[in-house]
């Protein structure tokens, strides 16, 4: 079983802003525009070095979308940033409208995302953004796990034309891919080879299930471990090489069960290779306030909460 280390925990939304700087560095049609959150964004070092491309638009989200619209036009790649909850559910007319149905390119980025931003609550968590994204034709989904992952997917996405989704998160985690990894949008990362079960995890929960296949190695449970960081367009044949092999999967994910990493893969093995699967997300229920250990905890977003999936999963062969 392949072995990963913490490099040291760093928060994905710090990839974001490293790499939107390199971006900024590199590449002089790359804009920015936030919605009062340049902070929480870390936008701030792209705002200081170029303040000329830096647009804040302060608590406009919906504006913002406009604007970022209208500037590709001109042929600038807009960044725009905000919390997930106000990225997706508070603009998703515009989105759909101004962005989506022109294929406009503008790149959507998220943080904040799920139940992980903790204290701040229910009303500003979401778990439905996966589900509201990746339903829009030609929008590119993606949830990296990590800070060096998210830094190379910021870099990524500017070189890919067309709208895109990239979601973040708030709290420090674990930092264990390569500093120096290539972001190829819509291929699966195998993590972990493995001949029982196939997990396929994304964002905050790729790090739990690497967790989650300690326990099961122990237990005599060989754990094929996938890091789906592009959610659309899904990896079709990594996932279904991978189920062929195992007969049996898990989906882990900080999102609604319903609309998420889950459907996408039920969906292709219903039509592919009717399979026993079990998810791992939250049912139907809005968030609370908690720190985010305790939410992943109450919720069963956690390397306990796989294992058990991947018990059940096995029993149904």
């Amino acid at each position: 079983m392949t072995t990963y280390t913490d490099q040291g925990s760093k928060d994905t939304r710090s990839g974001f802003g490293e790499g939107l700087l390199e971006l900024g560095r590199n590449n002089p049609d790359v804009v920015a525009l936030c919605a009062d959150l340049t902070g929480s964004l870390k936008m701030n070092a792209f705002a200081d070095e170029f303040p000329e491309r830096f647009k804040q638009v302060g608590i406009a989200e919906a504006n913002m979308m406009g604007i970022a619209a209208g500037l590709t036009i001109g042929g600038k790649i807009p960044f725009t940033g905000t919390f997930a909850n106000f990225s997706t559910g508070r603009v998703y007319d515009q989105i759909r409208q101004s962005i989506a149905y022109s294929g406009k390119n503008v790149k959507i980025c998220a943080s904040h995302a799920g139940l992980t931003l903790g204290e701040d609550g229910a009303t500003h968590q979401i778990l439905e953004d996966i589900g509201l994204m990746k339903m829009l034709p030609g929008m590119t989904v993606i949830n990296p796990c990590d800070f060096n992952q998210t830094k190379a997917a910021t870099i990524a996405i500017a070189e890919h034309n067309g709208p895109v989704y990239l979601r973040f998160g708030r709290p420090k985690v674990a930092n264990f891919t390569p500093a120096d990894q290539k972001f190829e949008i819509g291929k699966a990362l195998l993590l972990s080879e493995g001949a029982d079960v196939s997990i396929f995890a994304t964002g905050h929960l790729v790090w739990e299930a690497l967790e989650a296949a300690k326990i099961l190695n122990e237990k005599g449970i060989s754990a094929e471990i996938i890091n789906i960081h592009t959610i659309k367009p899904l990896d079709d044949d990594a996932v279904l090489q991978s189920v062929r092999k195992t007969r049996c999967t898990v989906s882990a994910e900080e999102h609604q069960l319903n609309g998420g990493l889950g459907d996408s893969i039920s969906q292709l093995l219903s039509r592919n290779l009717p399979t026993p699967i079990e998810y791992v997300g939250v049912n139907d229920s809005f968030g609370e306030s908690g720190t985010p250990a305790q939410l992943m905890e109450k919720y069963g977003l956690n390397a306990n909460a796989i294992v058990a999936a991947a018990e059940k999963a096995i029993s149904r062969k």
